[in-house]
């Protein structure tokens, strides 16, 4: 690994490649926020082709560092690429993906980069998905892979992809929960002005209840369970919310947001308990009457399962990141 501080991460850049997916890393981690983490990443784009090389809109790139910086980097991130660079990626750009993960890297790949990193052979076995225009091809392509066409993200440890277009930032926000808390993800989301979490699981083609749509028979119901977390809450009282029975409530629910009431609840839950942990210091059996689980043992049992460490642990880790994202911005003199 790098071993100077920073937490390096290499985008291999390949001519043509889309702007959207090439974009999405550098703003989430190339953008200096070293006021909420001290040190910030450091970003290289890395030349995976020789030059110049520029977008699929024509605009030209630079690239300071080439693949031998990739193989060095912590994280290296594969963006969308061009149909030609799908079908037959650089040879040498393999190698060295193969190369970086020998060393311990973590591998990501944004969108149609999953076709370079299944060329590489390690989504051998591993869950791995792609923009769903893309599902029959890759499927098809790479049999070895347990391919989900239907999810925004998959992570399976140091090997991680993601759907299309928006759902690259869900996964780079994603990166900065498991780097550094939910505190400091949720104000980079706010400051780039996205939704600061979507559920890995959710359908790609689900509508998104983020913000609520006119006419919507689910949101309210939603935003009321999010203010009342503390509360006793059933798929029942859920649907009695929505006006709907509950097999219909139940139904609507799995088909916009791609998995059941009580797991998204669940979820909110222990992501009201994260944040709690990073940013209070009540102890953890107020927290758990707050989020919902009535005792610290439920809390501990299910907050293991969902971040796979305790609730001591996880304040003791982003506690500190937390408190200097939410500390007071100093005055300005006069």
């Amino acid at each position: 690994m790098s071993g100077v501080g920073k937490h390096v991460v290499a985008v291999a850049v390949t001519d043509a490649a889309p702007v959207f997916e090439l974009a999405v890393p550098c703003e989430v981690f190339g953008v200096d926020r070293s006021d909420l983490v001290d040190p910030w990443y450091e970003l290289r784009l890395c030349a995976a082709e020789p030059g110049p090389l520029r977008t699929a809109a024509g605009m030209g790139l630079a690239t300071p560092y080439g693949l031998d910086d990739l193989v060095e980097a912590d994280t290296v991130v594969l963006p969308a690429a061009a149909r030609g660079v799908q079908l037959s990626p650089p040879a040498p750009l393999v190698a060295a993906v193969r190369a970086a993960h020998d060393r311990g890297a973590r591998i990501v790949s944004l969108c149609t980069g999953a076709y370079v990193l299944a060329a590489a052979g390690l989504l051998d076995g591993r869950p791995a998905t792609t923009h769903w225009m893309n599902a029959g091809d890759f499927a098809h392509r790479f049999p070895a892979v347990r391919f989900d066409p239907g999810v925004l993200y998959t992570d399976d440890g140091d090997v991680l992809t993601s759907a299309g277009t928006a759902a690259a930032i869900d996964l780079c926000l994603h990166l900065l929960r498991r780097d550094h808390g939910v505190a400091v993800a949720n104000e980079v989301a706010r400051r780039m002005v996205v939704p600061p979490h979507r559920e890995p699981g959710q359908a790609q083609h689900a509508r998104l209840l983020v913000q609520t749509e006119d006419g919507d028979d689910l949101a309210p119901a939603l935003r009321w369970a999010r203010d009342h977390l503390a509360e006793p809450l059933t798929v029942a009282r859920f649907a009695a919310l929505a006006h709907l029975s509950e097999r219909t409530f139940a139904r609507r629910f799995r088909d916009k947001l791609g998995i059941t009431p009580l797991q998204w609840l669940l979820q909110q839950r222990v992501r009201l308990a994260q944040e709690l942990l990073e940013t209070s210091d009540e102890p953890v059996e107020r927290i758990a009457w707050r989020t919902g689980f009535s005792t610290a043992a439920r809390l501990r049992h299910h907050f293991g399962r969902v971040t796979g460490m305790s609730p001591r642990t996880y304040r003791h880790v982003f506690r500190t990141r937390a408190q200097r994202v939410h500390r007071p911005a100093p005055e300005l003199s006069a």
